[in-house]
């Protein structure tokens, strides 16, 4: 209630000062006002008293003045009355009574001067008086002419002064008595405008406290918090909507933390009691993750999925040495698909504790945990496994060097499980289509690339010799007399000749070189920058060594065959690499018509 007490202590504060300002206004005006009057009356007695005298004066009854000034003095209020002749009625008619001299500097200073003098003598605990000495100067105008008596006078001088010294405390006691009623109704009024105020506004005091704590708890995080019995039809209205809001807000915040959290890990869940900060963290967080899952989706490769990982890694969770491993669980094969730091363990060699436990290996836990590495003593480590397919892990190996690096890497890897479950489904859709673009440009019998392979690639190695220059040697191969195997040992027997052809070629040529099969027992071989002695070298060293080769055919019987091909360099022969096959078709005839077991170079005659 500490602000109804202020409200209270305000109003009280200005009615006070408010009338404060009214009695120190009623104060002044009253002295002035009593003044005034008791001025007023003075001017008019001091008027009588100078009509009189010089009507005594014209009458010869001067010597009377005495009683008459003391009659005057019966009048209520006046204490005092005396008159002071001037100089000049000195000189003519002498200092008369003993009383009629100047009583004071006052006197004096009127007489000198001629100009009205007051005084007043304001006591609070005793009498307060009102003293006015009025000149009275000598003039020629109205009905009597001063001058007529007084000869040796001038218009203007001062003939003499009267004194009236008066009580002022009856003005006074009505000031005191009128402010007293004031401040008594003052007060009175102050009560009742209190205890109207404390009527009126403590429900709503009330109601600002109760809204107050319950904002408070609200700003904590606790909408559980209601106003409790408001008093008044308005209080109890305002306490209903702020009720209902806050029950609707506490309903709807709870029902959405619980439903959004699902789409994050499970150990990745915040424990913030505000249910409101909950979900905007949650929102914050799917929001990112949702921006990288269609990020990836169209990216090109798995690697650049990979990369995109890694940079949310680096920026985003602020990791910044780190690798990733794909294992099969069908073959337990390990590779490095991603690589941030140099590999510290022989995971590839010894296989990964985290991928067969299926539990994140901490080096900061146990003394050598891994065996796969015994030798990084300086560096800790994080194996987290990541299930992509049933055919497919993920391993992400980190790697921290201080103990503030370990703590934040622990707290972090829940954010990796999101972004790594956002990247499951396009790892796999990438790697399906890797496998089916493998298929489609594999041959199924050789393992060697396909015709729709050299079709796709023909594009690319034509502007790649465009732009560097780089010669390949076109080189067409085909079995000879192969109908002949088909016909009398069978197509089994004439499958295994094709594979022996294919291991011939990947013997003899090199990881650059590209080995085709181009329909049948045709073969065509690409070889990568090589001029046109290597590739006839190459050509001879596959014909002799497929000739030495036996070709199993199940029986006792040994087989072995010859095969012919056609040389031609590419763009020196032409710069259409499809055209570059043709004329190595053409060589091929040329050396089937020869005798076979022959390479033959073309020739621009053969056209």
């Amino acid at each position: 209630m500490q602000t109804k007490n202020k409200i209270i202590l305000l109003v009280i504060s200005i009615i006070s000062f408010t009338f404060f300002l009214i009695t120190i206004d009623m104060i002044y005006n009253f002295r002035n006002y009593g003044i005034k009057s008791i001025d007023d009356k003075a001017k008019a007695i001091a008027k009588t008293v100078e009509h009189s005298l010089t009507s005594q004066m014209v009458s010869g009854v001067i010597d009377d003045r005495e009683l008459f000034l003391s009659q005057l003095k019966n009048i209520p209020n006046i204490d005092k009355i005396w008159l002071s002749r001037g100089q000049k009625v000195i000189d003519m008619y002498g200092k008369g009574f003993n009383n009629e001299i100047p009583r004071d500097e006052v006197d004096k200073q009127v007489l000198k001067t001629g100009e009205t003098k007051k005084i007043v003598n304001d006591k609070l605990f005793s009498q307060s008086t009102y003293r006015i000495t009025i000149p009275y100067n000598a003039t020629n105008k109205g009905k009597i002419n001063c001058m007529s008596c007084h000869t040796n006078a001038q218009e203007g001088d001062t003939l003499g002064a009267i004194s009236i010294e008066m009580s002022i405390d009856d003005s006074k006691q009505i000031g005191i008595r009128t402010i007293t009623d004031t401040l008594l109704i003052a007060s009175v009024l102050m009560v009742v405008i209190i205890i109207l105020l404390n009527l009126i506004i403590s429900p709503f005091l009330s109601l600002f406290d109760s809204i107050k704590r319950v904002m408070n708890k609200a700003q904590q995080g606790d909408y559980s918090y209601r106003i409790q019995n408001p008093k008044g039809k308005e209080a109890k209205d305002v306490a209903l909507w702020i009720n209902g809001l806050l029950e609707k807000l506490e309903i709807t915040l709870e029902a959405i933390d619980s439903k959004i959290s699902i789409f994050l890990s499970e150990h990745h869940k915040v424990t913030d009691k505000d249910h409101l900060i909950n979900v905007k963290n949650t929102v914050d967080r799917l929001s990112d993750v949702y921006k990288f899952r269609k990020t990836i989706e169209y990216d090109e490769t798995i690697d650049d999925v990979y990369n995109r990982l890694a940079e949310v890694l680096k920026i985003k969770i602020g990791i910044t040495k780190f690798n990733f491993f794909e294992v099969s669980t069908l073959t337990n094969e390990i590779n490095l698909v991603h690589s941030e730091a140099k590999v510290i363990c022989n995971i590839i060699e010894e296989g990964c504790r985290a991928d067969r436990t299926n539990t994140t290996i901490d080096s900061t836990q146990f003394r050598n945990i891994c065996s796969s590495c015994t030798s990084c003593e300086k560096t800790n480590y994080f194996c987290v496994p990541y299930a992509i397919s049933n055919e497919l892990d993920l391993i992400v190996s980190i790697y921290t060097d201080t103990v503030n690096q370990t703590i934040e890497v622990r707290e972090m890897i829940p954010y990796i499980q999101d972004y790594v479950d956002a990247a499951k489904t396009v790892i796999i859709s990438k790697k399906l289509m890797n496998i089916l673009e493998h298929n489609a440009q594999t041959d199924a019998l050789t393992g060697l690339k396909n015709r729709k392979y050299l079709e796709d690639a023909i594009p690319n190695i034509t502007s790649q010799t465009k732009r560097s220059g780089i010669a390949y040697g076109v080189l067409l191969l085909d079995i000879d007399f192969f109908k002949m195997v088909n016909d009398t040992y069978g197509h089994d027997i004439g499958d295994n000749a094709i594979k022996i052809v294919s291991q011939t070629l990947n013997e003899n040529i090199r990881e650059s070189d590209t080995a085709v099969r181009y329909g049948g027992e045709e073969f065509i071989v690409l070889l990568y920058n090589c001029d046109e002695k290597g590739a006839m070298n190459v050509a001879e060293k596959i014909r002799e060594n497929f000739a030495k080769k036996e070709i199993p055919t199940g029986g006792t019987t040994i087989l072995q065959k010859t095969m012919s091909i056609g040389v031609s360099m590419f763009p020196e022969d032409t710069e259409d690499l499809e055209e570059a096959i043709k004329y190595s078709d053409l060589a091929l005839y040329k050396a089937k018509n020869s005798g076979r077991n022959k390479v033959i170079r073309f020739n621009k005659s053969f056209l």
